[in-house]
């Protein structure tokens, strides 16, 4: 069975390569504010069956993308660099360089927006990006 997240009025639409066993929930201003609980995926990873009304906000545009939906307001996925790549989850260094920015990128889904969702499959991982990045 393919999952698909949909956005609360239909418009947006993506669909997972499979289920999700690991997810995060970060408590970054953002994060925190959207209740978001975020799976990670490499670019190309999900399927985007539909984009209608897509919007996007970013507090800094060339680090992070944050995608909604215009029409009802759901944040559904984002775009930012990958810093589990350069950080542990309690946000310390993997090689001692606190200032260190990735060079890839991962695609964050809002797992919340996903019907029927087995959470007792997934380990949530609480990720401290409010002191991280």
């Amino acid at each position: 069975m393919t999952l698909v997240a949909s956005c609360h009025c239909g418009a947006t639409r993506i669909a997972l390569p499979a289920h999700p066993t690991e997810a995060g929930k970060c408590n970054c201003t953002y994060c925190a504010r959207t209740g978001a609980v975020w799976a990670y995926y490499a670019p190309g990873e999900l399927t985007f069956l539909s984009r209608e009304g897509e919007r996007t906000y970013s507090s800094n545009p060339e680090m992070h993308q944050h995608y909604f939906c215009g029409n009802c307001g759901m944040q559904t996925w984002g775009d930012s660099p990958d810093w589990s790549s350069l950080h542990n989850d309690d946000g310390t260094p993997k090689n001692g360089d606190q200032a260190g920015i990735p060079t890839t990128r991962k695609h964050g889904l809002n797992l919340n927006l996903i019907d029927d969702l087995d959470w007792d499959k997934i380990a949530i991982t609480h990720l401290d990006g409010r002191n991280s990045w």
